[in-house]
């Protein structure tokens, strides 16, 4: 079982750029093409929110023909950048979007996993929180799996990563701290996967593992000072794929979306090594 994540796609109208600097459209349909010309091909596609840029009708209206050409199953999770209202009108023929109520949250089977997908968003807020409601609602759907391995998605990560201005818009402490007591209840969860931060993590959380993922644009500087400025960086752009096994579990790889030089033999033809 292959699937892929991608994150914080930001995209704007057609022609607008990202900080008046960044082509999210365009890095998006590099992103696709690179997924369609992935051997083997991820089973589905996870987005892990920020979706659009301004939650904007037409900008979901230009995401949604950036992803027509992209023919691997995908689903869609909610950022803060995001508006639940305008992403369910303009994806009306995805049933998952609607079935949270206020929420748009949901649980589905990807081959032998279960997908559950949350919705950390406080609308105006740029911080995550899961409420009463949310919290109560995720308890539900791992107790009725726990017969399946799981994989819990939200666009915030419930941990800090040492990015301080990051640090300050992730997912509330307290809601954290309950959704790692209520993980480390079902050890069949395999994984938290988050996005919101625009890089590459790993942390332990919950008796499982947390992780969040780069971005197909624009990252989130690498800045580890207490004083570090709000910025980003043109750095490579990339996505995960999860590599599920039931022996081995959930396995994490990074992928570039250009690609690179190669690949290159280490043997040559008579088996022995190139040197």
């Amino acid at each position: 079982m292959l699937l892929a994540q991608i994150s914080d796609l930001h995209i704007k109208r057609p022609g607008a750029l990202a900080y008046q600097r960044v082509d999210t459209g365009a890095a998006l349909a590099h992103c696709v093409a690179a997924l369609n010309a992935l051997e083997p091909r991820p089973d589905v596609v996870i987005m892990t929110g920020d979706l659009v840029d301004q939650g904007d009708p037409e900008q979901y209206a230009h995401l949604k023909t950036l992803l027509a050409p992209l023919e691997i199953p995908y689903y869609l999770l909610v950022g803060n950048h995001d508006d639940r209202t305008a992403l369910r009108e303009a994806f009306s023929d995805r049933p998952e979007l609607r079935t949270g109520g206020d929420f748009v949250h949901y649980a589905v089977d990807v081959g032998p996993l279960r997908l559950i997908a949350l919705d950390s968003i406080v609308p105006g807020q740029s911080a995550g929180n899961l409420c009463d409601a949310r919290l109560a609602w995720l308890e539900t759907q791992l107790d009725a799996a726990r017969d399946q391995p799981v994989i819990v998605a939200l666009h915030h990560p419930p941990f800090k990563c040492g990015i301080g201005h990051m640090d300050d818009l992730r997912l509330d402490p307290h809601a954290a701290e309950r959704l790692a007591a209520l993980i480390a209840r079902h050890p069949n969860v395999e994984r938290v996967i988050c996005g919101h931060v625009h890089r590459p993590m790993f942390v332990r959380f919950g008796g499982t593992i947390a992780s969040a993922v780069p971005a197909p644009a624009h990252q989130v500087a690498l800045d580890l000072r207490e004083d570090a400025p709000s910025a980003f960086t043109l750095e490579p752009p990339a996505f995960a794929l999860h590599w599920y096994d039931a022996a081995s579990g959930l396995v994490t790889h990074h992928a570039y979306v250009d690609g690179a030089d190669g690949p290159y033999p280490f043997y040559d033809e008579e088996g022995a090594l190139i040197d």
